[in-house]
């Protein structure tokens, strides 16, 4: 659903003339139209204080509005963005773990690639480059209109299993 509480939400998101604190202003005021405890008004606050650079207060904010029980649309979005800011302050095993479970989540997330794209940052940031590149490589594989293969293949390579 589209409604007009959505459409002004995605107009704050989308105003490039927005400084951080003014962008997290209105968030938090549209936010509050919303009854205590909606998980999607506690997201959009999590995802303002993200992009303001406080992780730290972002954090919370994104397992509470897991925790409240996000749609299909947002919760994805919100597993993302809350093992980005895990990694950001140093917790990349935690975020490899969330994003671990976000990608293998049956049926499919409709992000799930997107996932695996932070995964391999998360693997990174913990000295695991080539089981980072392996991840990256498979996902891509299946993306490219020729060499999807041999790709597939190197990716296995990297990560250490013979075909």
């Amino acid at each position: 659903m589209h409604d007009d509480w959505t459409s002004r939400v995605e107009a704050v998101w989308n105003d490039d003339a927005l400084s951080d604190d003014d962008r997290l202003e209105r968030i938090d005021a549209l936010a509050a139209e919303r009854p205590a405890g909606d998980a999607v008004a506690l997201f959009e606050r999590a995802g303002a204080r993200d992009a303001a650079g406080l992780e730290a207060d972002a954090a919370p904010l994104y397992r509470a509005a897991l925790d409240a029980g996000l749609d299909a649309v947002h919760r994805p979005q919100a597993v993302i963005q809350l093992a980005s800011t895990l990694r950001n302050l140093g917790r990349a095993e935690e975020a490899v773990s969330m994003l671990r479970a976000e990608v293998a989540r049956r049926p499919a997330s409709p992000l799930q690639d997107e996932a695996s794209a932070f995964l391999a940052l998360a693997l990174v940031s913990l000295g695991r480059e080539r089981e980072a590149a392996s991840l990256a490589l498979r996902t891509l594989a299946p993306h490219l209109s020729r060499y999807t293969r041999s790709v597939a293949s190197y990716a296995d390579e990297l990560a250490g299993r013979t075909p």
